[in-house]
């Protein structure tokens, strides 16, 4: 497996980022990037990954590494999902089908936003294996309509997110007025000529509880993941009301500013669950090493979201595969250095905390 040329173009996750900030409308850039409030948490996802320190073993043959593992018993070709990103037809005109199309042709998982500039037939042409991110609306009529179309397209998976029964204070977005124009191709609201962030989320349940985990699921005939966890108390409540797995999740710093970051939660969860149910994470994740370090802390996977979207962002589908190429062979070479020939040699026994 090879792990990555320099050629004069973007080289790792940041480079595609600041390209993509030349690209995009400012307006876009700011939603896509920004966090809550002060963005402490944003910044401290992304420095967290540093306070875990990998430790590597030696003269272990390494000559054939495999990245390829299985996320809720599907084969998946590296250990990294691509997280939900609403509206991403404002980062390219290709949107979620190139983004689904770039998943398909690495072998992970997509997971599909409520708010997709998207339709369902548009993802399932693509074959990528799928999953549908829930915001649960307060119109029954319409909720039963998501449910049902994410069984009836081929999707495996509810992904219900469950840290934002209302929208945290997203300040970049009251300086810039994000908006997205019409026509976009929002299946969720098709009728409106206009819409922002916070006019989404005015449609959305704040009443959303612990009980409604089990009829989502009988509903919609599909297993359903939990993302938004971030202690170990809802974790074990997570187990005992039926979930299939969770990610351990603060919505990328932009929901609750102020919350511990997603790599300091997530060994509370992972003892939390005791391995009754797959745990995955996200958050800060811009290094093929953060994502070994995630599975050595006790992590099935990890779920990427900005780092896909500025590679969208710069070439469409291209630069997406190019960001997901890019982990793969970052993932490979962590492993390698570690002396871990795949994922599943991955322990906790290989990475410590930094000391404080």
């Amino acid at each position: 497996m090879e792990h990555g040329k320099p050629t004069g173009g973007p080289i790792n996750v940041a480079d595609y980022e600041r390209l993509a900030a030349e690209r995009l409308d400012p307006g876009a850039y700011a939603y896509f990037a920004g966090g809550a409030n002060d963005e402490r948490t944003l910044a401290d996802n992304a420095e967290a990954w540093s306070r875990w320190k990998l430790r590597p073993r030696v003269l272990v043959d390494v000559a054939t590494p495999s990245t390829a593992t299985t996320v809720l018993g599907h084969e998946v070709a590296l250990p990294l999902v691509i997280a939900p990103i609403a509206f991403q037809r404002a980062a390219h005109a290709d949107g979620e089908p190139a983004m689904a199309r770039a998943a398909a042709s690495a072998g992970t998982i997509m997971c599909l936003s409520t708010l997709a500039t998207a339709s369902w037939e548009e993802i399932a042409a693509t074959g990528v294996t799928r999953w549908f991110q829930l915001y649960v609306p307060r119109d029954a009529g319409l909720r039963g309509e998501l449910l049902a179309g994410a069984r009836e397209h081929g999707f495996s998976a509810l992904m219900l997110t469950v840290d934002t029964p209302v929208l945290g204070r997203r300040e970049r977005d009251f300086r810039t007025g994000f908006a997205i124009e019409h026509p976009l191709g929002l299946e969720v609201f098709s009728g409106e000529t206009t819409l922002t962030p916070l006019t989404a989320f005015s449609a959305m349940s704040a009443s959303v509880g612990w009980a409604d985990i089990e009829r989502f699921s009988s509903d919609s005939g599909l297993p359903v993941v939990l993302k938004g966890v971030q202690t170990a108390e809802d974790a074990r409540l997570a187990c005992e009301h039926g979930a299939a797995a969770i990610v351990v999740s603060n919505h990328g710093g932009r929901q609750l500013d102020g919350v511990a970051a997603t790599a300091d939660v997530l060994p509370e969860v992972v003892e939390a669950v005791d391995g009754r149910i797959e745990v995955l994470v996200d958050g800060g994740i811009r290094r093929g090493a953060d994502v070994v370090k995630a599975l050595a802390v006790g992590a099935r996977a990890v779920l990427a979201g900005r780092a896909l979207l500025w590679g969208l962002a710069v070439d469409g589908e291209q630069g997406a595969r190019e960001v997901l190429d890019l982990l793969q062979a970052e993932i490979a070479l962590a492993l390698q250095l570690s002396g871990c020939r795949t994922p599943a040699e991955v322990t906790r026994a290989h990475v410590g905390r930094r000391p404080v």
